[in-house]
Parts: structure tokens; sequence; C-alpha cells
């Protein structure tokens, strides 16, 4: 047995690793986001057996693997489920402060839709209120073409 064994001391690095890549959202990733950059429609998808409205939309029902999924167009506006707002100031933040995340129940879908909160004042936030989506001017087929959502 080699004598080191146990006299070892714990070294912890701390670093940040950036890893860019690039991926296929697929036929329904792509409609959904094509539909938020061309026309500022948020879109689910309805599972007939389930009566499930998925957003973002899934290709296959999550709960009963039906594939024969219906698209649905949702409105712009939904209840605030939950919500997190950070105290602190980092430059990865993709909003100044202050801003948040959140899971928004968007009107017509059964499942929440996880995204950014801006357009209030540091106590302007809490769960049960309705929020309105917030398209940027310049969209370009990603999730962040809706900039965050906002108190109604």
């Amino acid at each position: 047995m080699a004598d080191w064994i146990g006299q070892t001391e714990d070294i912890v690095y701390s670093g940040r690793i950036k890893v860019p890549y690039e991926w296929s959202v697929g036929e329904t990733g792509s409609r959904f986001l094509v539909a938020l950059r061309d026309e500022k429609k948020i879109l689910g998808t309805f599972c007939g057996r389930c009566q499930m409205v998925f957003v973002p939309p899934r290709k296959v029902c999550g709960r009963c693997f039906n594939a024969d999924m219906e698209w649905r167009e949702l409105g712009p506006q939904g209840t605030l489920i939950t919500y997190t707002v950070p105290r602190y100031k980092e430059s990865i933040h993709p909003l100044s402060h202050p801003f948040g995340y959140g899971i928004i129940l968007l009107d017509g879908a059964t499942t929440g839709l996880v995204h950014l909160l801006g357009g209030f004042d540091g106590g302007g936030l809490q769960t049960g209120i309705r929020v309105e989506a917030v398209f940027r001017e310049q969209r370009k087929g990603d999730i962040l073409d809706i900039m965050y959502f906002k108190p109604v």
C-alpha cells in the first residue's frame, strides 16, 4: 500500500469554463422559435389524451407518450407562479437590476414557462400577479426574443 494514502490535502480549484456549442432544436422547437421571431406568438402543444398544453411545446406528451400533439396559440399574458430575484450584480446577468427569474403559467397553458422578469421596481413582484411578455424589437429566433415578462 502506498504510504501517501490518507495523507493528502484537499485542494479546490475555482475556475470558469466557457464551452460554446450549437445544436438543432428540431422541428417542434423551430416552429416555436419562428413564431416568436416572425409573429410575436407563443405556441404550445396540446395532448388530447391528457388534456395538457405544454409550453415550451413538446413533440411527444411527457405524461402518456402520445405523439399526436396539436398546436395551440397561447396569449402573451399569464400568472406568476413562483420567482426569485438576485440580490447582487454580476456581469453575466441578462438584465440590469432589478430583474428576476420566474415560472409563468401562460393563459391557455397547463405547464409553466421559466423566463426572465423585468419592468418592476425592487419590491414589485409577488406570486399570483399577472404578467405579460415584452418582445425584443429585433428578434432573431431564440427564447430571448421574449425579453422578459413584466407585471400587468
